[in-house]
């Protein structure tokens, strides 16, 4: 049995810009990550950094489909797959998936918390682009190391 991490949010955006929102770095780190090298591009890898780590994590294998779907791999064990789907109403439906791994203890805890984060990528994004809200500001500071 494989255990996959998935997470889907409608936001009432239209579909360039809920792309836009997640490659461009500008936008990125207004609700989930702190700083980026670059821009995600097909066959570019960037670095990212969380506000609530010191360390920093290599996006890699990326692969882009304008206003289609992202993908990447940012751990080893796994890639990220965010699609994207334009609804009649010019909202976007997003749907995050990151693949896979076997079925134990420590893959039941991977699981967890990879889907609860990203849900909270996807209440994020959301808040974000439709409110110019950023939610995430503050939220994990608790988890910072003194």
């Amino acid at each position: 049995m494989k255990l996959v991490s998935n997470a889907t949010l409608q936001i009432q955006k239209p579909i360039n810009e809920v792309f836009e929102g997640i490659v461009d770095p500008a936008k990125l780190t207004q609700y989930f990550i702190s700083e980026s090298s670059g821009r995600l591009e097909s066959g570019k890898d960037v670095i990212w950094k969380f506000p609530e780590f010191d360390d920093k994590y290599p996006i890699k294998n990326v692969n882009i489909e304008p206003n289609r779907s992202i993908t990447f791999v940012w751990d080893p064990d796994t890639a990220v797959q965010i699609i994207l789907e334009a609804q009649t109403d010019k909202s976007t439906i997003v749907k995050v998936t990151e693949t896979e791994r076997e079925f134990g203890v420590k893959n039941l805890e991977w699981v967890i918390s990879n889907t609860g984060g990203w849900a909270n990528f996807l209440a994020c994004m959301k808040a974000y682009l439709e409110y110019g809200i950023q939610l995430r500001k503050g939220a994990f500071d608790f988890m910072k190391k003194d």
